[in-house]
């Protein structure tokens, strides 16, 4: 009895591994995320605050509140929304012999490595982000709302507190560098 059911446990338990390690460098690819948020940030337009006035009361005046766009819900959520199958977008790239970077793709016809295999990175890439967010996004949303992610500090609040895949120092050489700090699991 024992024999088979081991083995197709082994083999299960390796392909949960090698899913969640595809990964090497998680700080680099929480880097890359981190620079796709930075960028939906700085792209934010200005808005009205959001009037959820919708009932009158008996003496026909309208009753909710007025609530200001930059610390709702309704931001938090075009935020992060869509950003994973953004990352699909991103492909990894070797810079030298031991070096690898995440770099947005403009071309997937002009890369260095085959198509096939950058895809490949891609989605590796786009599922990272899921488990990510899965991770963070409570804490990041209540950030966010409170106004304390702003550009520039996205990769810090997200890479190095709220998710540890970046140690305090492998951070400060923000190069999405290939080997400089996978300390989080994810």
């Amino acid at each position: 009895m024992g024999g088979g059911s081991m083995v197709v446990r082994l083999v299960l338990i390796f392909t949960i591994l090698s899913v969640a390690s595809s990964i090497d460098d998680k700080c680099a690819a929480c880097n890359a995320v981190a620079e796709e948020l930075e960028l939906g940030l700085s792209n934010e337009k200005p808005r009205n605050h959001l009037d959820m006035r919708h009932r009158l009361d008996s003496t026909g005046q309208r009753r909710g509140k007025v609530i200001d766009y930059r610390v709702s819900e309704l931001r938090v959520v075009e935020l992060l929304d869509g950003i994973c199958e953004k990352m699909q977008d991103y492909t990894l790239q070797k810079i030298d012999s031991n070096r690898k970077e995440w770099i947005k793709v403009d071309n997937w016809d002009n890369l260095t490595i085959s198509k096939q295999e950058a895809k490949a990175y891609s989605k590796d890439l786009s599922t990272y982000c899921g488990r990510l967010l899965e991770e963070t996004e409570d804490e990041l949303a209540e950030l966010i709302k409170k106004g304390s992610v702003r550009g520039g500090d996205v990769s810090k609040v997200l890479c190095q507190d709220l998710s540890a895949h970046c140690s305090r120092t492998s951070a400060s050489h923000q190069g999405n560098g290939y080997g400089n700090g996978s300390d989080g699991e994810l």
